[in-house]
C-alpha cells in the first residue's frame, strides 16, 4: 500500500509540479460549494447559485491570467465592472433569438478581438465570453438582473480572495526573471571570457562550463518554451523592450561562444577590459531585470568600447577578437538600453543604436496598442479571422438553440467555447477527446440519476465532482475533463431544478450540437488556422533584409545597387530606402509573431525556427542602421580595395540566399536550403598584411566588423530551417537550471 501511494504522490508530482493545479482547485472548490450552498439553501435562490457557480467557472477556469497571486486578484477585480456590463447586455438582449444572436456576433466578436492586444485581454476573453452567453439565454427576466449581479460578483470576489489568501501557489517565473538569470549567467560567461583573454590558468575550461550553462538559461527565454500567460507579447513598450533584449541576449551569447573558438590560444589584456566591462553592465542588467536594483544610466549602459590603437604586432587571431568583442559590446548596450525602457526610463542620453531600433520608445501607450490592432483589422490576420470564426459559431449557436428550443441550450455555446480551436482539423481533433469524455460522463450522470434521484445526494457529491473537474481532469487530459466537467454539471442543475436521467442526455445533446456547429464553422471559415500570416509576413521580411544587406555593403564600398558604379547624389539612398522598408516588415513581423504565440497554448514544430527567423531580421536591420547610414558611403573602397570586392561578392551571395529562402518561405515548403558556407580564409588575413604594412588598426578594424556582420548573417541563415528534436521538448522549468 505504501509503494502505491509513493508512486501516485510521484505521478501527481510529476503532472503537477509544485501542486499548482492541486492548490487551485482546491481553492475553487472551496469558493464555488460556499457560494452555491449558500445561495442555493440558505437565501434561497436557484438562480444567484447558478451565477455564483459560473462567476466560479468563469474567474477560475476560463480567465488564465499572468503574473502571481496578488496580480491575478487585481486583474480580477478590475474586470468585474465589464462583466456587469456583459451580463445587463445578456439579460437585455435575451428578449429573442434574433437580438440574442446578433448581440453574441458583435460582442463576440468584439471581445475576442480584443485579445489581439496581449496576453492580459485574452486571458479575460473566455471569461467575458461566458458571462454574456449565461445571461443571454431565455427566460428573459430584466428584473432578475441584480440576483445575477450579485451572484457573479460574490464569485470574482471570492476567487480573487481565494488567489490571495488561501493556499496560495508560487508565482511563475516571468520574461523579465528569466531574462534576468539568463542575463547573469551570460554575464559571468563573458567574465570568463576576459580571464582567458588575460592568460590566466585553467580560465579555458571554466569558460566552457559556463558557456553550457549560459546557453541553457538562454535557451528557456525563447518563446515558446514560456507558460502562455507569461509571454511578453502585448503591444506595450514594456514587453516590445523584453523582446529586443531577449533578441540580443541570444545574440550575446552565439557572439560570446564564438569568441571562446577564435580566441581559445589568444591573449589580449585590452579585449580582457572590455570584456570585464560587458559582464559587468551584463550582470547588473540581470539584476535590474530581477528587481534586486532598480536600472540606472551609470551603471547599466556601457561605453562605446572603442578598441585602442595597437601597433603593427596584432594577430590574425587577435584582429577578430577585437572585432568580435566590439560586436559583442553593442549587444550589450543594446540589453542595457531595453532594460531600461522595460523599467520604464525613456530619456535618450545614450542610445546605441539608429533611428529604427527602439522605434517604440517614445510612441504613447494608446498609438502602440492601436498600431497592433490596426495591423490586424484585416481579413488576413489569423487573430482576425479566429474572432470572426468564434463569433459566427456563437451566434448560430444561438439562433439553433433558440429556434428548436433546446433545453440547457446554454450547453451549446459552452462546448464551442471549449472545443473551438484554430483550425479545422484541431477542432475536429479536440471534438473527438471531448465527445468521448463526454459519453462516458454522461453514461455515468444516467446511472447516477437513475440510483439517486433525490437532491440531497447531488449536494453531498458536488464537491467531489468539483474536484475532479478541476483538479484530476486537467491533469489527465481533455476527454477526463469533458467527462468530470458533465458530472459537475449534472450535480450541480440536478440541484437547480427538478430533474430526472434524461438531463445527461441533454448534456450529450448539447455537445454534440455545439461541436457540430463548431467543427463545421472550421471548415467553412479559414480552416488552415494559424502560420499563414506569421509565414507571409516572414517572408516579407527577410526579402527586404536580403536587399537591405547588399544595398549597405555597396554603400559602404561607393558603388550604385544596379550598375556596380558610384552613386549620384540624390535624397535618400538606396541602403536607406531598403532599410526603411526592412524596418517597416519588421513591425509587422513583430506583431504577426506576437499573435502566433497568443492563439497557441504549446505551438507546434514546423519547419521554420521562427525565432531564428526573426533574429536574423533583427541583425540585418541592427548592422543596416549601424554601417548603411551617416556618412559612411564610400569608405572601405578608395584605400582598401581588395577586401571590399570580397564583401561586395559576399552581401551579393547573402542576398540571392535570403531572397530564395523569402520566396520558398512564402510558397509554404522551406524544406532544406544549402547552408551558407563560412569563408576560412579572406579579409581577416588582409587586414592584417594591411595593417603590417602601416595601416592604424583602428582604422581598418571597420572592415573586419562587417566581414563579421555577414558572417553572422549567414550563421542565422543556417539555423531557420527548424530543428525540429529541440522543438518536441517541453517548455523548461521555471526555476534557472543550477549553476
Amino acid at each position: 500500500m505504501w509503494s502505491r501511494h509513493r508512486r501516485a504522490r510521484d505521478w501527481l508530482q510529476q503532472r503537477d509540479p509544485d501542486y499548482c493545479a492541486t492548490r487551485h482547485a482546491t481553492r475553487l472548490t472551496l469558493v464555488a460549494c460556499l457560494l452555491f450552498y449558500g445561495c442555493r439553501y440558505g437565501l434561497g435562490s436557484p438562480l444567484m447559485a447558478a451565477y455564483a457557480l459560473f462567476g466560479t467557472l468563469a474567474a477560475g477556469v476560463f480567465a488564465q491570467l499572468p503574473g502571481g497571486p496578488a496580480q491575478r486578484a487585481r486583474t480580477l477585480l478590475a474586470a468585474l465592472p465589464v462583466i456587469w456590463l456583459l451580463i445587463a447586455a445578456g439579460t437585455m438582449l435575451a428578449a429573442s433569438t434574433w437580438t440574442a444572436a446578433t448581440g453574441m456576433l458583435v460582442i463576440g466578436f468584439a471581445v475576442a478581438f480584443a485579445g489581439v492586444s496581449g496576453p492580459r485581454l485574452i486571458g479575460l476573453a473566455s471569461a467575458f465570453q461566458l458571462s454574456f452567453i449565461l445571461a443571454s439565454f431565455p427566460p428573459y427576466q430584466p428584473d432578475t438582473l441584480p440576483e445575477r449581479l450579485v451572484g457573479v460578483t460574490l464569485a470574482v470576489v471570492g476567487v480573487a480572495a481565494a488567489e490571495v489568501w488561501l493556499w496560495p501557489g508560487p508565482a511563475p517565473a516571468t520574461t523579465a526573471q528569466r531574462l534576468g538569470w539568463a542575463a547573469r549567467s551570460t554575464a559571468a560567461f563573458v567574465a570568463a571570457l576576459a580571464d582567458m583573454l588575460a592568460g590566466q590558468p585553467a580560465a579555458a575550461a571554466e569558460a566552457r562550463r559556463r558557456r553550457v550553462h549560459a546557453a541553457n538559461t538562454v535557451t528557456q527565454t525563447q518563446m515558446w518554451r514560456l507558460p502562455p500567460t507569461e509571454r511578453a507579447t502585448s503591444a506595450s513598450r514594456q514587453d516590445h523592450a523584453l523582446r529586443d533584449a531577449a533578441t540580443d541576449l541570444h545574440q550575446t551569447v552565439r557572439l560570446a561562444g564564438w569568441l571562446r573558438r577564435s580566441a581559445a590560444t589568444t591573449t589580449d589584456v585590452e579585449v580582457a577590459t572590455s570584456l570585464r566591462r560587458c559582464a559587468a553592465s551584463l550582470d547588473h542588467s540581470g539584476d535590474a531585470l530581477l528587481g534586486m536594483e532598480r536600472a540606472s544610466h551609470d551603471a547599466v549602459v556601457t561605453m562605446e568600447h572603442e578598441q585602442p590603437n595597437a601597433g603593427r604586432s596584432a594577430s590574425t587571431s587577435q584582429l577578430r577578437a577585437a572585432a568580435i568583442t566590439r560586436s559583442l559590446a553593442r549587444h550589450t548596450d543594446f540589453v542595457a538600453t531595453a532594460v531600461r525602457i522595460a523599467e520604464g526610463h525613456r530619456d535618450t542620453t545614450h542610445q546605441p543604436a539608429g533611428p529604427h531600433s527602439f522605434w517604440y520608445q517614445h510612441r504613447s501607450v494608446p498609438s502602440l496598442y492601436w498600431q497592433r490592432l490596426r495591423i490586424h483589422l484585416t481579413p488576413r490576420s489569423v487573430f482576425f479571422q479566429r474572432a470572426l470564426r468564434l463569433a459566427v459559431a456563437l451566434a448560430a449557436a444561438r439562433l439553433i438553440a433558440g429556434a428548436l428550443n433546446l433545453e440547457h441550450g446554454f450547453w451549446v455555446l459552452l462546448a464551442i467555447l471549449t472545443l473551438l480551436r484554430t483550425s479545422a482539423a484541431d477542432t475536429w481533433a479536440t471534438f473527438r477527446r471531448a465527445l468521448a469524455g463526454t459519453l462516458v460522463g454522461a453514461a455515468a450522470g444516467a446511472l447516477l440519476l437513475l440510483a439517486a434521484p433525490q437532491q440531497e445526494t447531488y449536494a453531498v457529491l458536488l464537491p467531489l465532482t468539483m474536484l475532479l473537474a478541476l483538479g484530476v481532469g486537467p491533469l489527465l487530459g481533455l476527454a477526463w475533463w469533458q467527462a468530470f466537467l458533465t458530472l459537475l454539471l449534472i450535480t450541480a442543475f440536478a440541484q437547480l431544478t427538478p430533474t430526472g436521467w434524461q438531463l445527461a442526455g441533454v448534456r450529450l445533446l448539447d455537445v454534440l450540437t455545439g461541436a457540430a456547429i463548431g467543427v463545421g464553422t472550421g471548415i467553412l471559415m479559414w480552416p488552415k488556422g494559424g502560420g499563414g500570416e506569421l509565414r507571409r509576413y516572414t517572408a516579407a521580411y527577410l526579402g527586404a533584409g536580403a536587399r537591405a544587406v547588399e544595398e549597405t555593403v555597396m554603400g559602404l564600398a561607393g558603388r550604385d545597387h544596379a550598375s556596380g558604379r558610384a552613386p549620384s547624389h540624390r535624397g535618400e539612398t538606396g541602403g536607406q530606402q531598403a532599410l526603411a522598408a526592412a524596418h517597416r516588415a519588421q513591425i509587422l513581423t513583430d506583431a504577426s509573431f506576437c499573435q502566433y504565440h497568443l492563439e497557441r497554448n504549446h505551438p507546434r514544430p514546423t519547419d521554420v525556427d521562427w525565432e531564428a527567423a526573426l533574429a536574423a531580421g533583427h541583425r540585418i536591420v541592427r548592422g543596416a542602421e549601424r554601417f548603411g547610414t551617416g556618412d559612411r558611403a564610400g569608405t572601405l573602397a578608395p584605400r582598401w580595395p581588395g577586401p571590399t570586392d570580397q564583401l561586395v561578392r559576399r552581401a551579393q551571395r547573402l542576398r540571392s540566399d535570403y531572397a530564395d529562402l523569402a520566396n520558398r518561405l512564402a510558397q509554404g515548403h522551406l524544406h532544406d536550403p544549402a547552408p551558407v558556407a563560412q569563408p576560412t580564409m579572406g579579409v581577416v588575413e588582409q587586414v592584417h598584411e594591411i595593417i603590417q604594412s602601416g595601416a592604424r588598426r583602428a582604422d581598418v578594424l571597420h572592415l573586419i566588423e562587417v566581414d563579421h556582420w555577414l558572417a553572422d548573417l549567414g550563421r542565422s541563415f543556417n539555423r531557420i530551417p527548424a530543428r525540429h528534436e529541440e522543438r518536441c521538448n517541453p517548455p523548461g522549468p521555471s526555476n534557472p537550471p543550477a549553476g
